[in-house]
């Protein structure tokens, strides 16, 4: 045999690309059953008044595994460090950063994905927040191959989970983490050794989830009360719903949907105490708020918060 034609397999090179909370079970699954070459991930922060410098979550986990920390103020200009490291494969979790065609188009076995959502819908970067938002009554997790555009690629594998009416985005969040991390180690061999489908998105099923914006976390109250309702939740545990009373922003963790209806009042009014919380007018009836955090406290039960404030607020008009 000719040595020249003898092939010297290497251990499969991944890179992994990932920041929040979300991607940490995403890598620490890969970390267990593959060999990790890098990580990529978004640069520290400063947070809070002091200026404290927080490590992506990511960061934390792969300095904890001794592997290799690369962070890029911009891939677009600073790629050419992920492709000197020569990868087989890139995984991709939540990075943050839209990849430049010269990385998508390296890898031998591509770049993929782990977007939260049953693609085509939910395109964007909150599907978490959107499917609970929207009222979905289910999603899941996609593994995609990556494209230019944004999480347009072709399907490779996806798993589907139940919205419950008690799921706040922090529990769905997990769900999905959990579920992303099991998903691809079933669909990586697929993947390796070339036998994995690749499905086309269809056009006419999109739909999109964009980022969380300040508009977006105000209450409506001219909304059903299962919209606001959905809207809260939705938004449990970051950033929060928020409404107005008194000129001060009150944060809104939990509510309730009433059984009432009151035609003589307007939206947003609050309308009765209950022993549950602060009912409020919406379009078709009524939403309990039960779990709220006044400007400047903690979270507290809102008979608590009426107890302590000792004033009778029905009447008022919050929004």
């Amino acid at each position: 045999m000719d040595i020249e034609s003898i092939e010297i397999k290497r251990p499969l090179r991944i890179v992994f690309m990932g920041t929040p909370d979300f991607s940490v079970p995403v890598l620490d699954a890969l970390i267990k059953n593959y060999k990790v070459k890098a990580v990529v991930t978004q640069p520290d922060k400063q947070v809070g008044r002091s200026g404290k410098i927080v490590k992506p979550p990511v960061k934390i986990l792969a300095e904890e595994n001794n592997l290799l920390v690369i962070q890029l103020n911009s891939i677009k200009e600073q790629y050419q460090e992920i492709i000197d490291l020569d990868p087989d494969l890139i995984v991709t979790c939540a990075y943050g950063q839209i990849l430049p065609v010269e990385l998508l188009d390296y890898p031998r076995y591509g770049c993929i994905n782990v977007h939260a959502s049953l693609l085509p819908k939910l395109r964007g970067g909150a599907p978490i927040h959107r499917s609970i938002i929207n009222g979905y009554k289910k999603t899941g997790i996609t593994i995609m191959y990556m494209a230019p555009g944004m999480d347009d690629g072709d399907i490779i594998s996806q798993r589907e989970v139940e919205i419950t009416d008690m799921d706040t985005a922090s529990t769905l969040h997990d769900k999905l983490s959990k579920l992303g991390s099991e998903l691809l180690i079933d669909t990586l061999p697929s993947i390796i050794d070339g036998t994995n489908e690749r499905t086309p998105q269809n056009p006419n099923e999109v739909t999109y989830a964009p980022i969380i914006k300040p508009i977006d976390e105000k209450i409506d109250f001219s909304k059903t009360s299962l919209q606001v309702y959905n809207q809260i939740r939705g938004l449990n545990s970051f950033p929060g719903a928020y409404l107005m009373l008194d000129g001060k922003r009150v944060k809104v963790w939990e509510s309730i949907i009433g059984n009432e209806y009151f035609s003589n009042n307007i939206n947003g009014e609050i309308v009765k105490i209950y022993k549950e919380g602060i009912g409020v007018k919406t379009s078709n009836g009524v939403i309990i708020l039960t779990v709220i955090q006044p400007e400047g406290k903690g979270k507290m039960n809102a008979r608590d918060y009426l107890n302590g404030i000792k004033e009778n607020i029905i009447g008022k008009i919050v929004g």
